[in-house]
């Protein structure tokens, strides 16, 4: 454990050093989003008085109207904006956290910094594990914090809008399920970082091996495999698809840390996936049964190896190539 006692304060240096993508990238998307639904909201409203369009209903008209059911589908529509706001934010983390990993080894020794830290008394163990837990928590649980407060924001916005028009969308607003919502969405995170794992120590391990072009060594030795693999089956020959899916592992190798990527393997998880019952679809223990599948478990275990590997390495490469 002493290896690990500066854990905290690496932590903190990968956060301040690549806030930027860790809090900045979710940050602006979701200042975006929230600005395009705010110049969606103007373009109705100038649109509707010039063309002399009546946008809503008076407050007592829509209670005779709505019923329950109506209610209910109003609800769930937020639910899946609130489920849309992750997500959205949720491609650009995969983004940042790929380029973060791919360099996070490779880019110390290629400006000489890693001399420094060498200086210092860190361990390796330390620096590894402060880069792999930085992407499998720190970046994911900011992004979760910003999409959530961009969706609040944006009920504050429809809510406003609506109320011009003599529409109160607190009853929409309380047929949906934030809490919920907020509680299944943050189980999620750690499930997303088991499944990660093996795509975290797979770029760490090439961020730390290549002397030059640590991306076309993560990225396209995969995929020459895949084509290798598909190859050799067309020649009639032995392949690897025999035992296992080569294209299966390199997809977990290269796209495992997109959150929510392990529904697609998890078929309790997936099943019954749909807007008409987004928090059922959310429901524990659909998020839990990727847990419960050998394939998490080995992935995890080959991950670990590749960041032990990656470990190793650090202990002895600080050269890269001109």
């Amino acid at each position: 454990m002493n290896a690990l006692k500066n854990l905290p304060l690496l932590i903190k240096r990968e956060y301040w050093e690549h806030r930027g993508g860790f809090l900045w990238a979710p940050f602006w998307t979701c200042a975006v989003i929230l600005l395009l639904t705010l110049l969606g909201i103007l373009t109705a409203e100038v649109l509707g008085r010039r063309n002399g369009v009546h946008i809503g209903v008076s407050l007592d008209g829509l209670q005779q109207s709505i019923d329950a059911n109506d209610l209910i589908t109003a609800g769930n529509a937020l639910d899946m904006v609130q489920l849309m706001f992750g997500a959205i934010v949720c491609i650009v983390l995969f983004f940042v956290l790929f380029f973060y990993l791919l360099g996070a080894l490779y880019d110390d020794r290629r400006d000489r910094s890693v001399l420094f830290w060498k200086s210092l008394p860190v361990t390796d163990t330390a620096t590894v594990a402060s880069k792999a837990l930085s992407a499998l928590f720190v970046a994911p649980l900011i992004s979760f914090a910003i999409a959530t407060a961009a969706y609040l924001v944006f009920l504050v916005l429809m809510t406003l809008w609506m109320a011009l028009h003599g529409i109160n969308m607190l009853p929409a607003i309380g047929a949906a399920h934030p809490f919920a919502m907020f509680a299944r969405l943050l189980l999620t995170i750690p499930v997303d970082a088991m499944w990660a794992i093996p795509t975290v120590g797979w770029l760490l391990f090439w961020s730390a091996f290549a002397r030059s072009k640590p991306f076309m060594w993560a990225v396209l030795l995969p995929l020459l495999a895949v084509f290798l693999n598909y190859w050799l089956g067309v020649l009639g020959l032995p392949n690897v698809d025999s035992l296992v899916t080569l294209k299966q592992v390199v997809g977990r190798l290269l796209l495992g840390i997109m959150p929510g990527g392990w529904m697609g393997d998890s078929p309790l998880a997936l099943r019954g996936f749909n807007d008409a019952n987004v928090l059922g679809a959310l429901a524990p223990e659909r998020v839990l049964s990727a847990l419960g599948r050998a394939s998490t478990w080995v992935g995890a275990a080959a991950g670990i190896a590749l960041m032990a590997g990656a470990t190793w390495l650090r202990g002895r490469r600080i050269e890269v190539n001109a």
